[in-house]
């Protein structure tokens, strides 16, 4: 007989799937409409509304900001159905707005779980400095080593030379001296505009065109990301970045260390970690909705930490079903 322990449980990430596929239809009405603000808060408004059918008592962590600035999944806001379990939240209902708005790839809707008090709270510190590899390379994930030195590491650890190594980033001019260090030490760039959360997954996944992910980018998708890798693998390691020294004043007075490394267990160190992201537009990781007719199509990557299952879901939905029951809020 099996014993209760050993029973499989509820497997919220399912659940989660619901609520980022919700998002990403809500935003992808608006892809090319030029109007990020709109398709943000679309997404905003579906995730949201399914979240409160989840059967949890989630606090949101990461979030759209403090609550004078966001009426809904607010930093410090309570959803769910109110029943068990106790967990953190965090959320991007559309990483990438810009993306979406413009009609460019890897627009995403975002969403990751953990044990209650789990999840690193970033305080005022908005920008952190990260790389994020594959189990192949998570060893030699490091930030104080120069550029090129990792780069040949990476190279002769994967089994071929600098020049096929590829790191992705932001295309910012805060990254300037570390494309110079990537192109003088003979490795190859791919540029994004936005979305490092979806770039971390692509870093990650096996058969990928990229090796690293390495840059300044958003603390709250480095919690994200990290969650992410807890359940496929991987791993991540981050550094605060102030931004002037208001908010690096700002950051010790509460407490933090700017100089630490932070690890993914350090970022995320639950052992119960839910994880789904639903593409909004076309990309590397995930394909973006489609419309065909009354439906709709979208295609998911759900996770749990828990029992390492990665699955990609591919959903079809019917849109006159969906207005019935929601009416124009997504579908």
């Amino acid at each position: 007989m099996t014993s209760n322990q050993n029973r499989p449980d509820r497997n919220l990430a399912l659940e989660l799937a619901r609520v980022t596929e919700a998002a990403a239809l809500a935003a992808a009405r608006l892809v090319g409409r030029g109007d990020k603000i709109a398709a943000d808060q679309a997404a905003v408004d579906a995730m949201r509304f399914v979240l409160d059918s989840v059967p949890m008592t989630g606090t949101v962590v990461i979030g759209e900001g403090e609550k004078d600035e966001a009426p809904m999944l607010y930093n410090g806001e309570t959803i769910g159905d109110g029943s068990a379990p106790e967990v953190d939240i965090a959320v991007d209902p559309l990483e990438g707005t810009r993306l979406c708005a413009l009609g460019m790839p890897s627009a995403i809707a975002v969403i990751a779980l953990a044990e209650r008090g789990t999840m690193f709270d970033p305080g005022p510190i908005v920008y952190m400095e990260k790389m994020a590899g594959n189990d192949e390379v998570a060893d030699l994930l490091d930030l104080d080593r120069p550029l090129a030195e990792t780069l040949k590491l990476v190279a002769d650890r994967k089994g071929m030379g600098i020049g096929d190594v590829t790191v992705v980033m932001l295309d910012r001019p805060r990254h300037e001296r570390a494309m110079r260090e990537v192109r003088e030490a003979g490795g190859r760039i791919r540029l994004i505009t936005d979305g490092d959360v979806s770039a971390a997954l692509l870093a990650v996944s096996d058969r990928s065109p990229v090796d690293l992910l390495y840059g300044i980018g958003g603390t709250p998708e480095g919690v994200i990301t990290a969650a992410a890798l807890h359940c496929m693998g991987g791993a991540i390691v981050g550094r605060l970045w102030a931004r002037d020294e208001a908010e690096r004043d700002a950051a010790v007075n509460a407490g933090y260390d700017l100089s630490r490394i932070l690890t993914t267990r350090d970022l995320c160190w639950g052992d119960d970690v839910f994880f789904s992201a639903t593409g909004v537009t076309d990309g590397d990781v995930l394909q973006g909705v489609r419309y065909r007719g009354r439906g709709a199509t979208t295609e998911s990557l759900v996770m749990r930490s828990r029992s390492g299952t990665v699955r990609r879901v591919l959903a079809t939905h019917d849109r006159t079903k969906l207005r019935a029951i929601t009416g124009e809020r997504y579908g």
